[in-house]
This record gives structure tokens, sequence and C-alpha cells, in this order.
């Protein structure tokens, strides 16, 4: 038997979703200022800039490849990188947020990174889960082949998740025109600003600030 939706944990649990769907763009902009603090503090090592790619890089492909898949509120998206984890963009955030974590080489975004996804990334998996659950009668079958987070390496081929997600036309490929419809480029866009900031931030304000600041 699942939990007693009367119950005040199941209450609070709920609750906490709720929160967390809400506050989950201002604390975007919370840690993004926390993290030009720290940029402001610390000279970045190029080394560490460049090695941020091999993870940066990955994230924000498979955030704009799982865009062109999913059908928000539509359809029980199995096709693309569905077929693999059941939570391609969320991955891809946290692959993106590592990587700059390390270019910036601050322990202390690190870890309000990591407690930030854990604070707000769980409990919405956990009420997107619920919803899908509730609204498409696959979704059982779908999390029994597909992990919630760490892809699996396996195909099942087309007589598995892939081919149960395909739409009523047949169709279970990537769409451009979805892409735009999610304005997945703007995770792009931030990421260019972002390396920008980590390459020119500091030599710009110190060549237009008072020396001594």
């Amino acid at each position: 038997m699942g939990a007693d939706d009367s119950s005040p944990k199941f209450g609070s649990v709920q609750w906490w979703q709720r929160v967390a769907r809400r506050i989950r763009v201002p604390l975007g902009f919370v840690t993004a200022a926390l993290y030009l603090f720290e940029l402001w503090r610390r000279a970045p090592r190029i080394e560490a800039v460049e090695w941020s790619v091999a993870l940066v890089g990955p994230g924000l492909w498979l955030r704009g490849y799982a865009s062109g898949y999913v059908k928000k509120n539509r359809e029980l998206t199995v096709t693309g990188p569905y077929a693999y984890t059941r939570n391609p963009l969320y991955l891809g955030s946290m692959l993106m947020a590592a990587g700059f974590a390390v270019a910036l080489g601050s322990w202390l975004v690190g870890a309000v990174l990591a407690a930030g996804f854990a604070a707000i990334y769980v409990p919405t998996i956990a009420s997107e889960e619920r919803f899908l659950r509730a609204t498409f009668p696959g979704f059982e079958a779908y999390c029994r082949q597909v992990p919630r987070l760490i892809p699996r390496l396996v195909w099942l081929g087309s007589g598995g998740a892939g081919a149960a997600g395909r739409g009523e036309d047949g169709e279970g490929g990537f769409s451009f025109k979805l892409y735009l419809q999610h304005r997945e480029y703007n995770a792009l866009l931030g990421a260019s600003l972002l390396y920008l900031c980590l390459l020119y931030l500091r030599p710009l304000m110190r060549a237009i600030l008072p020396q001594g600041w």
C-alpha cells in the first residue's frame, strides 16, 4: 500500500514539493549572484575552466537533445534520451552546474549547488512522477525499464520503452520546433555568458574600477 495522503508527513512533503517548484527559478538567480561574488573574490585557473567544458558541454547537449523530444503534460516521452534516463533535463542541469563549480574552483559554490539540487530537484522529480503516474497508464512499466537519473547503457530496441513513447503519428524523433518552443537555447546563452564572465569579468572590472577595489 502507498503512503497515506492524509498523514501529516505526507502533507508536509507535498507542501515542500509545491514550495520547491515555486522557488526553483528565484533560487537560481541567488546562486548566480553567489557565483559572480566568488568570481570577484578569486581568479579562476584557466586549466579548471578548460576542464569544466567536459561537463558543461555534455550537459548542454543533453538538455538540448531532450527538449526536442519532450511534450509536457501531453504525452509520456520515452524516446531519445528518455529511453535511457527518466530525467535527462535535470541530469543535464546537474552536469552543467558541476562543470561551472569546477571552473571556479570554489568549494562554497559546489556545496551550495549540491544542497540546492538535493532540496529542490529531488522533491520536484517526486512531484512530477506522481503526476505522470496518475496521468499516463504506461508510466509504471516505463519506470521498471528506465532509471530515474543515472542513465542505463543498454538500449531495449523497438520492443522496449522507445516504442511505447511514439505518438499517434508514429513519430518519435528529435524536433527542432520543440527545442525552440521550450526555449532551450537560453541554456546555451546562459552558459556562454558565464564563460565570458569567467574569462573576462575580473580583467574588465579591474580596468574600470579605481585601483584598490
